[in-house]
């Protein structure tokens, strides 16, 4: 089973459901818990972007992923970028920049169908509920049939067109990710300690 996550469909999912209480996800905990007996965890790709605008949530990011990176030896980042972005108020004229995510879903997209094409899965399980990713379902369902695609819907997310797309879904629930936390502190190779963020509670 190969696992793809869409970052922020499940960092906005988890923080609209739950607030900040399970942001410190175990990422390969809660893949594996989603299989069903006899289905073995091939990979777990995550698909993000760095916080560029606000420092302190940059640093919590910088030090999720290094967490991830010493506990979870199957998950791969894969990044995709922020795009400066400029609007103006129509009411007095004032302008402001704000930062736009960028490639996420296409990376996710990308990768869905480079890995059916290539045979690095059997089945995948998507999770997102981002129905912009339905496209790149159907394509790789089209060139390989044989694939099986199951939709993993973050807290309080759902979508029924990717519903429709896919083979399957489920829903993630509270036991799932509440099961699914990272030690408190960890300890990379380097020496450097990483610890839950006291804003993540």
């Amino acid at each position: 089973m190969a696992v793809y996550v869409d970052g922020f469909n499940l960092y906005f999912g988890l923080k609209d459901k739950y607030r900040r209480r399970y942001l410190w996800l175990d990422l390969q905990t809660l893949a594996a818990s989603l299989l069903r007996p006899g289905q073995t965890l091939t990979q777990v790709t995550y698909f993000t972007a760095h916080v560029r605008d606000q420092p302190e949530s940059h640093q919590r990011q910088s030090d999720y992923l290094d967490a991830l990176a010493v506990h979870c030896p199957l998950v791969t980042v894969v990044d995709g970028r922020f795009r400066a972005k400029d609007r103006r108020c129509r009411g007095c004229g004032d302008t402001w920049v704000v930062f736009e995510e960028k490639e996420t879903d296409v990376n996710i997209a990308v990768a869905l169908l480079e890995d059916a094409v290539l045979d690095r899965y059997d089945m995948a399980l998507l999770l997102s509920a981002d129905s912009d990713l339905c496209p790149a379902v159907r394509a790789a369902k089209r060139l390989r049939p044989d694939k099986r695609i199951i939709a993993a819907f973050p807290p309080g997310r759902h979508s029924a067109d990717l519903k429709r797309a896919v083979d399957g879904f489920l829903s993630i629930g509270r036991d799932k990710v509440s099961r699914a936390q990272l030690p408190v502190t960890l300890t990379a190779d380097s020496g450097v300690v990483l610890r839950r963020p006291k804003y993540w509670s």
